[in-house]
C-alpha cells in the first residue's frame, strides 16, 4: 500500500524513550487521506501523538465502501524499502502485483505480506469485476537495521491459525498469540491478530507484558479495557499488561497490534523507511531514475512519481504521552 500524500513529511520514529512503559489508554483519532479515485483511508499511524507500536509503523483503515459502480482501490506501481507491507481484508479483494513477478488476489482473512528489504515496487487494485464492498486495513512493519537490506519477497497465506474462546475467534496474522503462530515471516518480536467477537461477549485476551500494544477498531461496538472504541479509531495501550479485557456490545471486529518497543530510531518518508536523510534522498533518486526498485508488469497505467523531498534537515520529535 502506498502513501499517496503529495505533502509527505519526513518523520523520526522508534526509540524506547518514546514508549509508554506502563499501561495507558490513549485513544487515537485518524487523519483522512484520499487513496486513488474512490477510496478514502483513515490513517492511525503515524499519528500526531503516537508514531509506532512495536515495529508497526503505519496503519490505514478503509471502508466498508460500496464500490459496485466505482473502480475501487487503484494504487499504481510505487516503491518500498526497509519495511514489510501487510494487506488485511474483511470484505472485498485486492490484486497484488510486484517487481518480482508476483501476482496474487488477497481475499478476506488471508495474509498478503510483502517484504521490501532493500527495494521492491508493487501495485494494488480492485480486480474487475469486483465485489460490492471493500473493507480492510493496510499496515507496515519496520525492518530492524540487521534485516533492512534482506532479499525482497512476497508471501500469500490463505490459511492462518486461530485462537478460539466463547464468543471470540482470533486469527493470528503475524507473530504468536496464546500459542498459535502465524506462518508469515517476521524480523522482530511482534504480534498482529484479527479479533472477531459476537455481541454480548466479555472476555480477556492474554498479553505479553514486555510488548506495547494497540487495538484498531474495524467494525461494530465494543469497549477495550473499559474504553469505548468506534470503527476507524485506535486505542494505544502501552506496556506492562498480562491480559486485555474486551466487551462486545454488538458483533465486532478488532485488530490487536503489538510488539517489543522498537529500539532504533528510523526515518520515514513517503513509502520508504531508512536511517538517515541520505537514505531517503538516494531511494527517491533511484525510483526517479528507474533503477533498484524493478518494474511492475501488467498494471494498466503509469507508476507513481515521488513528491518533492523537504529540504530542511530532520530533527527528532517527541511523542505525546
Amino acid at each position: 500500500m502506498s502513501n499517496l500524500d503529495r505533502q509527505a513529511a519526513l518523520s523520526v520514529c522508534g526509540g524506547r524513550g518514546f514508549v509508554a512503559a506502563e499501561p495507558v489508554r490513549e485513544l487515537l483519532s485518524p487523519r483522512r487521506v484520499k487513496l486513488g479515485e474512490s477510496t478514502e483511508v483513515r490513517r492511525l499511524l503515524p499519528n500526531l501523538g503516537r508514531r509506532m507500536v512495536g515495529a508497526w509503523a503505519f496503519v490505514d483503515h478503509y471502508g466498508p465502501d460500496d464500490i459496485a459502480d466505482e473502480p475501487g482501490m487503484q494504487v499504481p506501481p510505487h516503491p518500498h524499502m526497509g519495511l514489510q507491507t501487510v494487506s488485511w481484508l474483511h470484505e472485498g479483494e485486492v490484486l497484488h502485483r510486484d517487481s518480482l513477478g508476483s501476482l496474487a488476489t488477497v481475499r478476506p482473512r488471508e495474509l498478503g505480506l510483502m517484504t521490501s528489504g532493500r527495494a521492491i515496487s508493487h501495485s494494488e487494485e480492485s480486480p474487475a469485476p469486483h465485489a460490492r464492498l471493500l473493507h480492510g486495513a493496510q499496515l507496515w512493519v519496520a525492518l530492524p537495521d540487521a534485516h533492512r537490506d534482506v532479499e525482497p519477497h512476497f508471501q500469500h497465506h490463505a490459511n492462518l491459525p486461530t485462537v478460539i474462546a466463547p464468543g471470540l475467534t482470533a486469527t493470528v496474522i503475524l507473530g504468536e498469540l496464546d500459542g498459535a503462530v502465524s506462518p508469515g515471516t517476521t524480523y522482530s518480536p511482534l504480534v498482529g491478530a484479527d479479533l472477531a467477537l459476537t455481541g454480548g461477549t466479555e472476555t480477556a485476551l492474554p498479553l505479553d507484558p514486555d510488548f506495547e500494544y494497540a487495538v484498531l477498531a474495524m467494525s461494530g461496538e465494543a469497549s477495550v479495557d473499559g474504553v469505548p472504541v468506534e470503527p476507524g479509531s485506535m486505542l494505544y495501550l502501552g506496556c506492562g499488561r498480562t491480559e486485555l479485557p474486551l466487551r462486545a456490545v454488538s458483533d465486532t471486529g478488532l485488530m490487536l497490534l503489538g510488539g517489543e518497543p522498537f529500539e532504533e530510531e528510523i526515518v520515514m518518508w513517503w513509502n520508504f523507511i531508512g536511517r538517515s536523510n541520505d537514505d531517503i534522498a538516494q531511494a527517491r533518486k533511484d525510483w526517479a531514475d528507474g533503477t533498484r526498485f524493478g518494474e511492475v508488469k501488467g498494471y494498466d497505467g503509469p507508476p507513481l512519481t515521488a513528491p518533492e523531498l523537504p529540504g530542511l534537515p530532520l530533527k527528532p520529535r517527541g511523542r505525546v504521552r
